[in-house]
């Protein structure tokens, strides 16, 4: 059976059913080397003879991620932002460009000072994404589905077919579905971008981020090219660690939307709430799009809007004993956030906004965990 025939659990597991041909290892290696030595004809033995141009590891976990998303191929950086000012860089001088105000805030205040630049032209538009598209204009569009922290659900193919249809790529940020239950380069992207250091990783020890390409064209080339003159690959063991959390990702990932699906049904109608945002919840503005794009669950995030004010949401966090206050998403311990301290009065996220992202504890503790949190309110 080659890789292409097997499920993406299998894949995920056993990393391409990757063992260490030098030991018969089950786990592979890691290669910390930055440089390699050539044979007697000058030739290196790998395509790199130094290692800002790549090593084994990290190819391993390109070649991982890749498979997962069904793309042409990986790129792996040191941060998930430094992969998105890469592919902002392969547009032309003040390019235009389409984005959600509803966003991870530092790429959407990265953006904007570019735009103040003059580097690129910016558009930060509603739910209807579409609509702002400029034929002929319009050089890249990013979406972010489900969107943090509001959780809306972009429906990617519609989008893709608006974005080519004006000659724009589409670029999605998954990272909150993590390869399991959305693949939007099946659904048309041209990439698809996660922060590693969030589900894909998913023990809270990796800062990393991925751009997996539909296909490797020229725009792809320059991105490689750029990623080995003047930026730098994620490191080797970076990408070791990467590797150890894809192994778990599909049983992690999986117990975490049942928790997260099973909280939101008990607080859905709290008296201490005015809502639950949560995709798998029917009352959802966008529920009936994300069923149909969802397929493995609705991930792990949820945003609570409490009945209470800047101060009260807060103290809420801080008044959480099993659920840690904390920044970052997707690890096995689940964490709280109030968005509005961490964004800034500029942001246009509710002053009574906590966002949860849910982890693999016993649910019975979480919401008794809440619960009393809640009652503090």
């Amino acid at each position: 059976m080659s890789n292409h025939q097997r499920r993406p659990e299998t894949i995920a597991a056993q990393l391409l059913h990757a063992t260490d041909a030098a030991t018969g290892a089950v786990v592979p290696p890691i290669h910390l080397s930055t440089t390699f030595v050539r044979d007697a004809n000058y030739e290196t033995l790998i395509p790199t003879d130094y290692q800002r141009g790549g090593n084994p590891t990290l190819w391993q976990a390109e070649e991982t991620l890749a498979a997962l998303e069904k793309g042409a191929a990986c790129l792996l950086y040191p941060s998930g932002m430094a992969a998105i000012f890469q592919l902002v860089e392969t547009l032309p001088m003040r390019g235009h460009v389409v984005a959600p105000n509803n966003m991870y805030y530092a790429a959407r205040l990265w953006l904007q000072k570019l735009e103040a630049k003059g580097r690129i032209t910016l558009t930060l538009a509603g739910l209807d994404i579409a609509s702002t598209i400029v034929p002929g204009k319009t050089k890249l569009v990013w979406i972010e589905t489900p969107s943090n922290p509001m959780w809306d659900v972009t429906d990617i193919a519609a989008v893709a077919t608006a974005a080519h249809k004006a000659g724009a790529i589409l670029g999605v940020d998954a990272t909150t579905t993590a390869a399991v239950t959305t693949q939007p380069l099946t659904l048309g992207a041209d990439y698809v971008f996660h922060s590693v250091t969030k589900y894909l990783n998913g023990h809270s020890d990796v800062l990393g981020g991925a751009l997996i390409a539909a296909q490797k064209d020229e725009r792809f080339a320059e991105l490689l090219l750029m990623r080995g003159k003047t930026s730098a690959p994620l490191a080797p063991f970076e990408c070791w660690l990467l590797l150890r959390g894809i192994r778990t990702l599909y049983v992690r990932y999986r117990q975490s939307c049942n928790n997260a699906m099973a909280i939101a049904r008990h607080f859905s109608n709290h008296p201490k709430l005015q809502n639950v945002i949560y995709p798998g919840l029917s009352n959802h503005p966008q529920h009936d799009i994300a069923k149909r794009q969802m397929t493995d669950g609705f991930g792990g995030m949820m945003s609570f809007l409490l009945n209470t004010d800047f101060a009260g949401a807060r103290n809420f966090c801080a008044s959480l004993k099993v659920v840690l206050a904390a920044t970052s998403l997707g690890g096995t311990e689940s964490l709280a956030e109030h968005r509005k301290t961490v964004e800034g009065p500029t942001s246009p996220v509710p002053d009574n906004l906590v966002r949860f992202s849910i982890g693999i504890e016993n649910v019975n503790d979480l919401i008794a965990d809440i619960e009393q949190a809640l009652a503090t309110v």
